[in-house]
């Protein structure tokens, strides 16, 4: 008897040890996420850019009139720069030829935001904002998805009237040499409060939702599909079900990283806390994959790949606003 419970026993651990040897790679085989303490932690802010221009990055926007801070991730320091010339929030910056281009973005309290109706620059060289062309009266919008390619500032998507209504599917093109603005194909569907990213030439829109001031919708109406613009053809399709987001949500934070697609936190109708969750999307194979999740969930922020490594600073830590200012890092394995 004691023979066969010995060898039940030891069959056990084998069929245990099987079970681990066949399971998929975890969330955890990844890579992981470190807090960085810092001497100066940055000012808390929310619905906020984080750009990288140079070696620095730097944090700007985000609700009420915010001054830009710049980490120096050699040293792991924040200084203080100029206060941008109005309250911008929701959009998602981009550095071109050295500077930093906000547009697609908002202004003023919920629930009503209006688009601000000028491109502003930023250049870090000389701490100075810069009031740049006016956005067409009739393509104003904010919470939009916004990415540079081939000397050309691509606008997706967003909402014209803050959480209210006024959600539309476009795409322009901006020449930030020339000014100049350029209508192209509409989405195959509006969304907003989303950011997109840009991967072998084609604009990768994922995450987001329908925003409403109505009770009972304003983070329910989240956008489980991927549409994609192939920039070479002028067309949009959709991927199929299959490559749906795992994980709805909004105030999410698109990074390319490595020719994959990599979402990062949000914020739904499922959950009171902002998501922590980290997924990726490889378009070579057409799958997602769940990678360890940050350590603080958060939304409203944007990220930054450096040095092999994914950076985001500050957000919200609770669906709707409850402002954090904490700083972490992806490192790979």
């Amino acid at each position: 008897m004691k023979t066969r419970s010995l060898l039940l026993h030891r069959l056990s651990l084998f069929t245990l040890a099987l079970v681990f040897m066949a399971a998929p790679e975890s969330a955890s085989g990844q890579g992981r996420w470190q807090m960085i303490d810092t001497a100066e932690d940055p000012l808390h802010r929310h619905e906020s850019a984080y750009v990288k221009a140079g070696n620095r990055f730097y944090a700007i926007g985000g609700r009420g009139e915010r001054p830009v801070e710049i980490f120096d991730p050699a040293t792991g320091t924040w200084t203080k720069g100029a206060a941008a010339p109005l309250e911008m929030h929701h959009f998602q910056a981009v550095e071109f030829d050295g500077k930093i281009y906000v547009l697609g973005a908002l202004t003023g309290g919920w629930p009503r935001e209006q688009p601000i109706p000028n491109v502003y620059i930023y250049d870090p060289a000389t701490d100075v904002w810069t009031k740049g062309p006016e956005i067409p009266a009739d393509r104003r919008r904010g919470a939009a998805g916004v990415v540079v390619h081939d000397g050309l500032i691509y606008v997706v998507a967003g909402i014209q009237n803050g959480h209210t209504d006024g959600h539309v599917a476009w795409l322009d093109a901006f020449n930030p040499r020339t000014g100049e603005w350029k209508r192209l194909a509409d989405a195959p569907r509006p969304r907003d409060h989303f950011q997109a990213g840009v991967i072998d030439g084609k604009i990768y829109a994922a995450g987001g939702r329908l925003s409403s001031a109505e009770p009972g919708k304003g983070f329910t109406q989240t956008t489980p599909e991927v549409d994609v613009y192939d920039i070479a053809s002028g067309t949009w399709s959709t991927l199929p079900p299959s490559a749906n987001i795992p994980t709805p949500r909004a105030g999410s934070t698109t990074i390319v990283y490595d020719g994959k697609l990599v979402v990062l936190g949000g914020e739904s109708g499922s959950q009171e806390p902002a998501h922590a969750e980290v997924e990726v999307f490889d378009p070579a194979t057409g799958r997602w994959q769940a990678w360890q999740p940050m350590n603080q969930g958060r939304h409203g922020t944007q990220a930054i790949v450096h040095d092999g490594r994914i950076y985001v600073v500050a957000g919200s830590k609770m669906r709707g606003a409850d402002e954090i200012n904490t700083h972490e890092v992806y490192s790979p394995r």
